[in-house]
């Protein structure tokens, strides 16, 4: 046995090395095969550049892997499996389906058994059955990792799409208290102020009424850009329900919701003016900050929609 593996290691080199040798030829083979019958359909839409993306540097590693393999190559966090995930990634930012992208390797396991074959008079039993392990085994690791990648993103966009609300993008009720109550720790960590704004539309209901839901939904989503639109990268904003807004300004001092407020009381007028929001639409709003008026989530709930509601009063009286 142990000559055997001393015979085999010499041919299973010299076969790596022709792989690596011919590595550009088997790069565009698989991206051939990849093209004919509609394998994978969006190689089509590339260049050649595009077409071939990593294969060769895959080749390049699977080469490596035949003359001397080595354990961890292929680990989890590994170059070569973090290699995977982004080749994964880039494909399907192209517009590759997860089925195309697992296709891509088929095809490259393929073409290698294909050139492989021509050689396999020059190796014995021994080098066969180690020269399949090494192979399939990394290029079984290879599609794994491919997979995997697009579970990761696929639960990642799915839990991002659970905090979001469907209609506005906002986070929903449940993801803006949770960012507050994570917020106002690390707020009294490291002593910084945070406001908390509450903001209701006026007129909202009449619009809907009269106007219809699909202009109401309309109303809303703009109404949200324009929070976004003014928010700083670290603000954050929230659909709380129905017409109602909540807003919550990091590091700020305790004027901020004033000039928050005023903001948004200029944008709406322009976009009234521009017709985009409809004239009789306008918004009352309260606003509370930590720590100089409430140290607690609930607190700040509950001040800043006082403020808001006498807000709203003030201007019915």
């Amino acid at each position: 046995m142990g000559n055997s593996a001393s015979v085999a290691e010499p041919a299973l080199a010299r076969l790596g090395e022709a792989i690596r040798d011919a590595g550009l030829e088997l790069a565009l083979e698989v991206v051939r095969e990849g093209l004919e019958g509609d394998a994978i359909p969006s190689l089509a839409r590339l260049d050649r550049s595009g077409q071939l993306g990593d294969v060769p540097t895959f080749i390049e590693e699977l080469a490596r892997e035949v003359e001397h393999p080595e354990p961890g190559r292929m680990r989890r966090g590994g170059p070569l499996a973090a290699l995977t995930r982004d080749h994964a990634r880039s494909r399907e930012a192209l517009g590759f389906a997860p089925r195309e992208v697992v296709t891509e390797f088929l095809l490259l396991r393929r073409v290698l058994w294909r050139f492989v074959s021509r050689r396999i008079a020059e190796l014995q039993p021994a080098d066969v059955f180690e020269l399949e392990r090494r192979l399939n085994d990394t290029i079984d690791r290879l599609v794994t990792e491919c997979v995997v990648a697009y579970f990761d993103r696929a639960t990642m966009e799915l839990a991002e799409q659970a905090r979001r609300d469907p209609l506005t993008g906002l986070l929903n009720h449940q993801a803006f208290n949770d960012v507050l109550e994570r917020e106002l720790v690390r707020a009294e960590r490291y002593d910084h102020g945070l406001t908390l704004v509450f903001v209701d539309l006026d007129g909202f209901k009449l619009v809907n009424d009269t106007c219809g839901h699909l202009e109401g939904d309309r109303v809303l989503q703009v109404v949200s850009s324009v929070l976004r639109s003014i928010l700083r990268g670290s603000d954050v904003a929230g659909r709380m329900g129905g017409d109602e807004f909540a807003v919550l300004l990091l590091e700020s001092d305790r004027r901020a919701g004033e000039r928050f407020c005023a903001r948004l009381r200029e944008v709406t007028h322009e976009l009234v003016e521009q017709a985009e929001l409809p004239p009789e639409l306008a918004f009352s709003a309260g606003a509370a900050h930590y720590p100089s008026e409430a140290l607690a989530a609930d607190e700040l709930f509950r001040l800043a929609d006082a403020r808001q509601y006498q807000a709203k009063r003030a201007k019915r009286d």
